[in-house]
């Protein structure tokens, strides 16, 4: 089970983009799609049915999410997330670092 989910702010920590941060944007098993990291060139074809044009296009590409880690604002560093039950018996994730609750997009 990821600790990673979608609209979280993380770090990458391995490969070309290391030290970037954005938002995860999707993830998918084991990979995440950040925002603005990873962009790879695609040659589209042209497609009249959905009204896209063809061409070259620059986007995101999921990379693994072993290479990044959750950017705790408070410390301005990368850290990492654990689970936590609370009085009320909800299952909330917290910073390992600090302690303190992940804010959830």
């Amino acid at each position: 089970m990821a600790k990673l989910r979608k609209g979280d702010t993380v770090v990458v920590i391995a490969g070309k983009d290391k030290g970037k941060q954005g938002t995860i944007l999707a993830v998918k098993a084991d990979r995440v799609k950040v925002e603005g990291v990873n962009i790879v060139t695609k040659h589209q074809k042209p497609n009249q049915m959905l009204g896209k044009e063809g061409g070259i296009v620059k986007q995101e590409a999921f990379l693994h999410i072993s290479n990044v880690a959750i950017f705790n604002a408070k410390t301005q560093k990368a850290d990492r997330v654990a689970y936590q039950v609370n009085a009320e018996g909800v299952k909330q994730r917290i910073y390992r670092s600090t302690g303190e609750v992940v804010a959830t997009a």
